[in-house]
C-alpha cells in the first residue's frame, strides 16, 4: 500500500519560510518523479515544483521561481519543499505526489499517488 505523508505546514507571516516534507512508503521511492501541488479555496490545484527520480533537473512554477526549493533524500525515501520569502497567496493545501513515469511533471493527472496535503497559511 503506497502512502505519502505530508509534514511541515502551518501558519507562518508574510516573508517568512516553511519546509514542507513529505514521506513516501509502499513503492520504490528513488525510480517516482516527485511533484509538488497546491490548492487554494475556490481554485483548482495548482503545479507547484517537482523533480525526477535522479534529483537533477527540477521544475518550478513561474509564481515561486526563486523563492521555493525541491529537493530529495532517495535513502529517506522522503521530498522536500523548502518556501521561503513566502507570500499571502501562497496560502494553499499542499500535496505532494508521486508519478512513475515523469513525461509531464507538471501536471497533475501524470501523478499516480497523492497524499493528503497539509496547509500552509501565511499572514499579511
Amino acid at each position: 500500500q503506497v502512502q505519502l505523508v505530508e509534514s511541515g505546514g502551518g501558519l507562518v507571516q508574510a516573508g517568512g519560510s516553511l519546509r514542507l516534507s513529505c514521506a513516501a512508503s509502499g513503492l520504490t521511492f528513488s525510480r517516482y518523479t516527485m511533484g509538488w501541488f497546491r490548492q487554494a479555496p475556490g481554485k483548482e490545484r495548482e503545479f507547484v515544483a517537482a523533480i525526477t527520480w535522479s534529483g537533477g533537473s527540477p521544475y518550478y512554477a513561474d509564481s515561486v521561481k526563486g523563492r521555493f526549493t525541491i529537493f530529495r533524500d532517495n535513502a529517506k525515501s522522503t521530498v522536500y519543499l523548502q518556501m521561503n520569502s513566502l507570500k499571502p497567496e501562497d496560502t494553499a493545501v499542499y500535496y505532494c505526489a508521486a508519478d512513475q513515469l515523469g513525461t509531464r511533471p507538471s501536471v497533475s493527472w501524470s501523478y499516480d499517488y497523492w497524499g493528503q496535503g497539509t496547509q500552509v497559511t501565511v499572514s499579511p
